[in-house]
């Protein structure tokens, strides 16, 4: 089995601050938008853990759409240098996990983020004000 070229992975820079990780989140949001994404969330989660800063979650209405949503995500991540640490869930299309340590993005169908609710079960993280990132999009905002 070969090896990964150290090379190439040294050179990416991750995500090391909030103000990093929030930057990301609030691209990943974006993306979702652009793509329909529906009740778009970002948590900041640094006060309630040191494995990761932030989660965004966003609902979409298919499988075909929370595929377009991860690779838009990936995309625009991977434009800016993020390598993606695991996917999960991309088969099955009801809950996709994207994580890139700082950022986890949880992309549901609505049946699914009803379910697991972890707006609710983060509930006393700090919700990141999309206004001004979505401001252009028309983008449906979970509140």
């Amino acid at each position: 089995m070969a090896q990964p070229d150290t090379a190439t992975t040294a050179t990416l820079v991750p995500m090391q601050t909030l103000a990093d990780s929030i930057e990301f989140a609030k691209l990943a949001a974006r993306a979702a938008a652009e793509n329909k994404g529906q009740d778009i969330l970002v948590l900041d989660l640094s006060k309630q853990t040191s494995i990761f800063d932030c989660f965004v979650i966003a609902t979409g209405t298919s499988r075909r759409q929370l595929h377009a949503i991860a690779e838009e995500i990936d995309r625009v991540f991977k434009g800016r240098g993020e390598k993606r640490l695991s996917m999960s869930g991309y088969d099955e299309s009801r809950w996709i996990a994207l994580d890139y340590g700082g950022v986890v993005i949880h992309l549901f169908d609505e049946e699914c983020r009803s379910f697991y609710d972890l707006e609710g079960l983060w509930a006393d993280s700090s919700r990141i004000d999309l206004s001004e990132t979505l401001r252009d999009l028309n983008a449906r905002v979970s509140i």
